[in-house]
């Protein structure tokens, strides 16, 4: 059985690596003259095909760097940069920025339905940074079905949340305000930073 301390910590590595609250104004954004059943709909459909591709990753993505010739240790050594780069991003505004591109290019297609799929499941919220972060956690869960089934746990709270975060979307909007949601980016994106050089050192002592 995992012990509290990595269960808290692949909750939070999962939490700032999705960052929920970054993407509320991107859901309001995509879903922006829809009814709240509609708005609704899409908040479901999207954690729902977020949740089993994060799953699969979880399942199959050693497996994947198995047949690639990618050990893991390499692989984390990658994936803790390519976390730390989201980090930065988070912390200079730079990822809300991108996100907002692609929202906008999502609104320009007529097939609403697909928004769910594009750009809010992927790769808003089962990004790159979810899923190299998802393939890092899972070797340390995975060795047992009792751990793989606490990772998966895991990966429903942290969708939970989020999916909380869509439906309140315009309640917790008015609430915290443009201050809060930047106040809320860049601390979690320091938090993320310094769990990416852990990932990082993690890789370099395993690699030696």
């Amino acid at each position: 059985m995992p012990t509290y301390d990595a269960m808290l910590n692949t909750f939070a590595t999962l939490f700032v690596t999705i960052d929920p609250v970054g993407l509320l104004p991107i859901f309001l954004a995509v879903t922006a003259g829809m009814k709240a059943a509609e708005r609704r709909s899409v908040a479901i459909k999207s954690i729902t095909i977020a949740f089993g591709l994060l799953i699969a990753f979880a399942l199959a993505g050693s497996a994947i760097l198995d047949t690639l010739g990618i050990t893991i240790h390499s692989f984390k050594i990658a994936g803790g940069l390519l976390l730390f780069y989201i980090a930065f991003e988070m912390i200079f505004e730079k990822r809300q920025e991108r996100h907002e591109k692609s929202s906008q290019k999502a609104m320009t297609k007529d097939d609403i339905s697909n928004i769910a799929v594009f750009p809010m499941a992927i790769p808003m919220i089962a990004g790159p940074g979810a899923i190299s972060a998802t393939i890092l956690l899972a070797e340390n869960f995975g060795e047992t079905w009792e751990g793989f089934g606490v990772l998966v746990l895991l990966i429903g709270a942290v969708m939970a949340v989020v999916l909380s975060v869509f439906l309140l979307a315009e309640y917790i909007d008015k609430v915290i305000g443009t201050t809060g949601r930047n106040i809320l980016s860049r601390l979690m994106g320091v938090l993320l930073a310094a769990l990416s050089v852990q990932f990082v050192v993690d890789g370099i002592k395993a690699s030696l």
